[in-house]
């Protein structure tokens, strides 16, 4: 039993590092894409607009 858990513990540990890194890469290119620019200007003016 120790060494099937050990076995599985591993594999979540290496493949949620992986997936968590992947997600991460993601996210920033999504956030630093050219084209995401101007709607993230327009959406932090937000806050700075009068109804």
């Amino acid at each position: 039993m120790s060494d099937t858990y050990n076995s599985l513990a591993t594999f979540a540990q290496t493949w949620g590092l992986v997936l968590f890194v992947a997600a991460f890469v993601a996210v920033v290119a999504y956030v630093f894409w050219p084209s995401k620019k101007k709607d993230f200007d327009e959406a932090a003016q937000i806050p700075l607009k009068e109804d």
